[in-house]
């Protein structure tokens, strides 16, 4: 008798550390999301994101790391799952641009605009061009000013090492 209530003595203390640990690590465990792309949550335009000092972002991102199939870090190319190519290409881009948000868990990092290339303006800042036609592979690519990189301003953010880390531990970064 006393082997069978010490036996479950030691049991009850197991299960015991077993749960504690199981819960505290639960608790705090990160929700990491990694890479994404948010519309900015106001649609600030990208005319005043200059004079903001706090942007928040959209509930759901436009481009979540589910969606990228590979990012090249050379050419900045982010090749998408259709279902996320199809969401870029059906947003409601005026020529003015609409303002985005480069996170890594959900931290922005950089800012730039999704951009369409019917627009006459330009724009000295990270662009993504919204696509006008379908094509495979479906790709867009991180660019540097609008019409074209030398109207681009500023330090060159799409480097980030926050961004890089993040995509290379998801296995999405590739190399040329």
């Amino acid at each position: 008798m006393k082997i069978l209530s010490g036996y479950i003595l030691a049991s009850l203390a197991l299960l015991s550390i077993t749960g504690v640990l199981f819960l505290s690590v639960g608790c705090t465990a990160p929700d990491r999301e990694g890479f994404a792309v948010y519309l900015t949550k106001e649609d600030i335009p990208p005319a005043q994101m200059p004079a903001l000092s706090h942007v928040d972002i959209a509930e759901q991102p436009v481009i979540a790391m589910d969606d990228i199939i590979t990012y090249n870090a050379q050419t900045h190319e982010l090749k998408l799952a259709a279902r996320a190519y199809e969401a870029v290409a059906n947003l409601d881009v005026p020529v003015r641009g609409r303002s985005f948000l480069v996170c890594v868990d959900r931290q922005p990092l950089y800012w730039g605009a999704f951009w369409t290339p019917i627009s006459s303006m330009s724009f000295d800042g990270v662009t993504i061009w919204k696509p006008i036609t379908p094509a495979e592979p479906y790709i867009v690519t991180l660019e540097l000013g609008y019409p074209a990189a030398s109207f681009y301003k500023g330090n060159d953010p799409r480097d980030n090492p926050e961004v890089i880390e993040s995509l290379e531990q998801a296995g999405k970064l590739v190399s040329p």
